[in-house]
């Protein structure tokens, strides 16, 4: 799958838009708005970006664990390679100092994470405070044809760039999380 970016300056246009790919069958958790303007994408029920997402939370706490780990594992080679797991003590407080060191980092990744705009949306922030909208679609190949055509008739529409997309997977998941949502009364 890839992303591809749009850029626009009228939130109507892009309501009209995702109307017409929800008509060709691009489910909408194939396409997201960003904007500064969050009140206003709601108001034309537009599927916005989730807050979460906006910052970089995920990839910030993933790469903490990533340290975290590599830290724990440090913890636990220099304590066997030093001789002090043979002791009465045992493995038990390196563990205990691993667990924390991992959990200590993860905690700190997602709050250095929150404080900073998602990686994949910065080059787009100075057209964001400008006051344009970004629609991003998550396309199969065989989708690219049709948003293409309904694109071309929407002359507001600026493709501004393309990108790899969330896992195929996630985005799967949440097709078939909407249509269950959708069937319940």
């Amino acid at each position: 799958m890839l992303r591809h970016y749009y850029l626009s300056d009228d939130l109507r246009d892009l309501s009209v838009v995702e109307h017409e790919m929800l008509a060709l069958g691009v489910s909408k958790p194939h396409f997201h708005v960003l904007s500064d303007k969050d009140a206003e994408v709601e108001q034309h029920h537009l599927n916005a970006i989730e807050s979460v997402f906006k910052q970089d939370v995920v990839h910030a706490t993933e790469t903490g664990a990533l340290i975290g780990t590599l830290g724990a594992a440090l913890i636990l080679g220099l304590a066997y390679w030093l001789g002090w797991t043979s002791t009465a003590a045992g493995w038990l407080p390196f563990v205990f100092l691993a667990v924390v060191v991992l959990g200590f980092c993860t905690w700190e990744g997602g709050l250095i994470g929150i404080q900073v705009p998602n990686r994949r949306f910065r080059r787009f922030r100075r057209l964001l405070k400008a006051g344009k909208h970004l629609l991003f679609v998550d396309l199969d190949p065989e989708q690219e044809p049709l948003v293409g055509a309904v694109v071309a008739q929407h002359p507001k529409l600026k493709l501004v760039g393309i990108g790899h997309t969330a896992p195929r997977w996630l985005v799967k998941g949440q097709e078939k999380f909407h249509r269950f949502m959708k069937s319940m009364p």
